[in-house]
């Protein structure tokens, strides 16, 4: 009986130093709190220094927290955005969902409009962003409706998957097969794209082609997502009940527990990319990581 207890320990522990391993994070370490000062926060994005880009959304701000763990203003009256990313000039493109738009906004703050519309209808409200590396937007559009809008329906048929190549005024369709998309991420080759259609719990990997159209749509995990992120080793990160991380092969092998309501959206932050930043209901937190992001 004692040889089977002290088995049972050994296997006990050697589980858990398994999981350990595995886990991209240290298991006993809880996300960190920030500021909880806000009325929604979203769009978590990261600059090439590692500061963090994240909005308020309802309270129509941008704020930022910087690699020396200063939280600022960055923008007031920024167009209700939600999700953001950064170009390779170092704008930050939003979605501007206050007049269902996609903006860049400089380093200066200075403002510009790179899509207005869609074939002359209202975009649904353009929620997440992906660019790659030739400068491409692929871009989510659900219909959730705003408080702040006169209109309460869609002028569009459907909830899509978009594609505005760099340097045009409209987008393409590359997914309307989908019933609400929301996250969005892609590999830092732009071979892949993973695509959240939260409406129908689930998480989407395609092929990227070389016009920007996608290919090959494949099921990657029964689960839906706000935002989206990807680490060094390929792992994907959808948020909504905390954190879930998934391998490239779509193994569950992590789950981050935050303490709030909803986790909206994330990224990878700080001088070195390895502290996750995440935003969620009224509040943000930092996790360090055990390795990097590549956005």
């Amino acid at each position: 009986m004692k040889n089977r207890i002290i088995f049972c320990l050994l296997l006990s522990a050697f589980t858990l130093s398994a999981i350990a391993q595995e886990a991209p994070y240290d298991t006993l370490t809880k996300p960190q709190l920030i500021s909880k000062q806000f009325s929604f926060t979203e769009g978590a994005s990261v600059d090439k220094k590692g500061n963090v880009f994240f909005t308020d959304q309802p309270n129509n701000k941008i704020w930022e927290y910087s690699t020396d763990g200063k939280l600022s203003l960055f923008l007031d009256s920024a167009g209700r955005s939600n999700g953001m990313y950064f170009d390779k000039k170092g704008n930050l493109v939003t979605c501007a969902d206050e007049y269902e738009q996609l903006w860049s906004i400089s380093p200066d703050k200075k403002i510009k409009v790179l899509l207005k519309d869609y074939q002359g209808h209202l975009m649904n409200g353009p929620n997440d962003i992906w660019i790659d590396r030739n400068g491409g937007i692929y871009m989510t559009d659900p219909y959730y409706q705003r408080p702040w809008w006169t209109r309460t329906k869609s002028d569009l048929d459907g909830q899509k998957v978009y594609y505005l190549p760099k340097g045009k005024n409209q987008p393409v369709v590359v997914d309307a097969d989908v019933k609400k998309p929301n996250g969005i991420v892609g590999t830092p080759d732009s071979k892949y794209l993973y695509v959240a259609d939260i409406g129908n719990s689930k998480t989407y990997k395609y092929i990227i082609n070389k016009n920007g159209t996608l290919s090959d749509r494949k099921l990657f995990v029964e689960q839906g997502s706000d935002g989206m992120t990807l680490d060094e080793k390929g792992n994907v990160y959808l948020t909504g009940n905390g954190v879930t991380i998934y391998s490239p092969e779509g193994k569950k092998i992590g789950h981050i527990t935050v303490p709030e309501p909803w986790t909206a959206n994330l990224c990878f932050g700080g001088p070195n990319k390895d502290m996750l930043f995440i935003t969620a209901s009224k509040a943000i937190y930092i996790l360090k990581m055990n390795v990097r992001g590549v956005e």
